[in-house]
């Protein structure tokens, strides 16, 4: 089932200011925070990367997989969603927390 661009939109109004953006991946998305990868947003629901913030942050918090073969995440309780600057604060503490994206290597011209 694909998640609704509504849904998105939603997800992305309450974490601006942040420097957030969300990229459309077989009828799911991937949200990117400073350019790196904090989340997906899988079936309307928002799944956060495990790392050791998000892990404090959502003690007791169910994990399950995005999508079928993923590594399980973290998923964020729909009433979260709507905590604006609890969100806010736990994405630009994940995004601080990992590392820097890898740069691509530049594809040569035939």
């Amino acid at each position: 089932m694909a998640t609704d661009k509504e849904t998105v939109a939603y997800i992305l109004d309450q974490l601006a200011p942040l420097p957030v953006r969300a990229r459309a991946m077989f009828g799911e998305y991937c949200l990117y925070c400073d350019e790196k990868v904090v989340a997906l947003i899988c079936d309307d629901t928002l799944f956060l990367k495990p790392t050791p913030v998000a892990s404090a942050a959502l003690q007791g918090a169910a994990l399950a997989p995005p999508y079928p073969g993923a590594k399980d995440h973290y998923v964020v309780p729909g009433d979260r969603l709507e905590e604006r600057e609890w969100l806010q604060e736990l994405v630009a503490r994940m995004a601080e927390a990992l590392p820097p994206p890898r740069k691509r290597p530049r594809k040569r011209s035939a």
